[in-house]
């Protein structure tokens, strides 16, 4: 039956990642049009001419990196370059572009009809100066800030100091940022180190600024921290799964057992206790790591929520998971654990499976019926519409009250991933589960795809970039399943049928690679027979269309 069931998932896997591969080149090779800013979504596609350029070294002759930029690629690409936009501080501007977009949202507020005639003084604190409406005031405070803007842009563009050792050059041809992106372009490989751009909207400035060697420490700083939040983790969710195993709990502390011994409270810790109280220490996490994959560095948005999902899923799948297995039991099979050898635990491992099956029916009932149900109605979104709405004043704040935002993929794909988990582990060892997993993918797969199509913002385009970790997330989950049965089946009498699943987990680690280096390619180079014949079909790159795509937001006038 696991046989079975491996090779009918791994053939869904491979026609899947077939079909998401054909689908991602279909779109890379859709002509291309301009951005249709009433839904959001960008149809021409900048990112397929532009290259990212990093490490860029200083020229002693010249401190400026715009011309180092200019010169290097003139002279190594004098067909292909087009132009390039290089990364600048800009910190010094930020807070003064956050109060030019206040006074123009105030203007807009003072220009409606029955506030244009609301007055105040133009000194401090509307104490002293001259009497003035409202409306006058900040038309001219949004003058003089215009002015200071425009001086502090020219200073800033022109200024040697303001620039990072990071480009965004865009080349005639796709054909020509292929070739640059995708192979070594100097002597030393340390230095202008070149990738693929991201798409426009899908840029995380503050990123761009910070060198590939403090990535480096960075990314080692926030493994050990991860590893620590997982530790530090594990002990909530002990005590929490300990309420589950009310015998252990007694045993432990002996002064509790008349309260236990209610059956009301008995029940209630049962039941109800273990998956909301896991459910209320998980609610801040996603954050917590969408935060941490920031700090390492990376520069898409993208791939900043891709890394925060694998470690929630490495979290989910340690604390949520095994934790609550192994965790859940620990004061039954203390003795066991300790006593035993490292080559026993599968097997421990493989007893405790069955016992956490109460505890994962809740869990999905609290985690995931509710929250699919939760997500539907967006209560939360619709008391921050309200509280926001109280004070709107402008159509712009209206329409910032209403935004909903785009999908959380960081949350959303772990989520999932880990109750495919919990279907493929608990298929054989307790199918009663299986009713309550399905109940809840047929009402995300309903609600999630009203979500995405109606309400849901577009915030970046990845081309189903998050795949490739989505396949080796199921391919893990059935692994890890496979390597549980067989814990589970050397304690039953079958334990003579485990030898035959030995060949289970490398025939799909196999399947894995095979998917691997047939598919994975696609998502991380651009063949450059597909970007000729793009070039030949659709022709070179408008200038005057990219000149702006690849400049920092704050730096374009208003």
């Amino acid at each position: 039956m696991e046989y079975l069931f491996t090779f009918w998932t791994c053939l869904l896997l491979y026609k899947e990642y077939e079909t998401v591969t054909s689908m991602r080149s279909k779109f890379l090779a859709s002509r291309d049009g301009d951005i249709e800013e009433a839904n959001g979504r960008l149809t021409n596609h900048p990112e397929q001419f532009t290259v990212l350029v990093r490490n860029i070294p200083r020229d002693s002759s010249d401190k400026s990196v715009s011309k180092t930029v200019g010169n290097y690629f003139k002279e190594n690409y004098p067909h292909e370059y087009l132009c390039h936009h290089v990364v600048y501080d800009v910190k010094s501007i930020v807070k003064l572009v956050k109060k030019r977009h206040s006074f123009g949202n105030m203007m807009d507020r003072y220009s409606k009809k029955g506030n244009d005639t609301l007055s105040r003084r133009s000194g401090f604190l509307g104490l002293f100066g001259k009497q003035q409406t409202y409306l006058e005031y900040y038309q001219d405070q949004t003058e003089k800030l215009d002015k200071k803007l425009k001086k502090k842009r020219e200073k800033i563009l022109e200024g040697p100091e303001y620039m990072h050792a990071t480009a965004f050059v865009t080349f005639k041809t796709r054909w020509g940022a292929a070739v640059c992106a995708q192979t070594q372009i100097d002597q030393n490989p340390l230095l202008w180190l070149t990738s693929r751009a991201p798409e426009p909207r899908d840029i995380e400035w503050k990123n761009l600024s910070i060198s590939p060697l403090s990535i480096t420490f960075r990314r080692i700083f926030i493994a050990i921290l991860l590893f620590a939040l997982i530790s530090f983790y594990m002990i909530p969710i002990a005590f929490v799964q300990s309420l589950a195993n009310l015998e252990g709990l007694e045993k432990a502390a002996p002064f509790l057992r008349p309260l236990i011994e209610w059956k009301v409270i008995k029940s209630f810790l049962q039941g109800f206790v273990p998956g909301v109280a896991l459910k209320i220490f998980m609610l801040i996490l996603p954050d917590i790591l969408l935060v941490m994959s920031k700090i390492e560095g990376h520069v898409a948005l993208s791939a900043i929520e891709r890394e925060a999902a694998e470690k929630y899923y490495y979290f989910i799948l340690i604390n949520v998971f095994l934790g609550n297995i192994v965790l859940g039991t620990a004061f039954q099979q203390l003795h066991a654990f300790l006593s035993q050898s490292a080559s026993q635990i599968p097997r421990n491992v493989g007893v405790s499976i069955p016992m956490k099956a109460t505890f994962f029916i809740t869990y999905i009932m609290v985690d995931g019926w509710a929250v699919v149900a939760a997500e539907i109605l967006r209560l939360k979104a619709l008391v921050m519409y309200h509280l926001k709405n109280m004070f709107a004043k402008t159509k712009r704040d209206r329409d910032n009250a209403m935004y909903p935002g785009g999908v959380e993929f960081h949350k959303t794909l772990s989520t999932l991933q880990l109750y495919f988990l919990l279907g493929s582990v608990y298929a054989v060892v307790t199918p009663i589960l299986l009713p309550f997993i399905i109940v809840f993918f047929i009402l995300a797969y309903f609600v999630f795809r009203h979500q995405v199509i109606n309400v849901y913002h577009q915030e970046y385009e990845s081309a189903a970039a998050f795949w490739p970790d989505v396949h080796g997330r199921i391919v893990a989950s059935l692994i890890i399943s496979q390597l549980l049965l067989m814990g589970l089946l050397s304690t039953k009498k079958a334990a003579k049928s485990t030898p035959l699943l030995l060949l289970l987990p490398f025939f799909t680690f196999a399947f894995h690679k095979y998917c691997k280096s047939r598919f994975e390619p696609a998502f991380k180079k651009y063949p450059l027979k597909e970007a000729m014949a793009k070039d030949r079909s659709n022709g070179e790159a408008d200038l005057k269309k990219y000149q702006d795509k690849y400049l920092n937001p704050v730096l374009l006038p208003f």
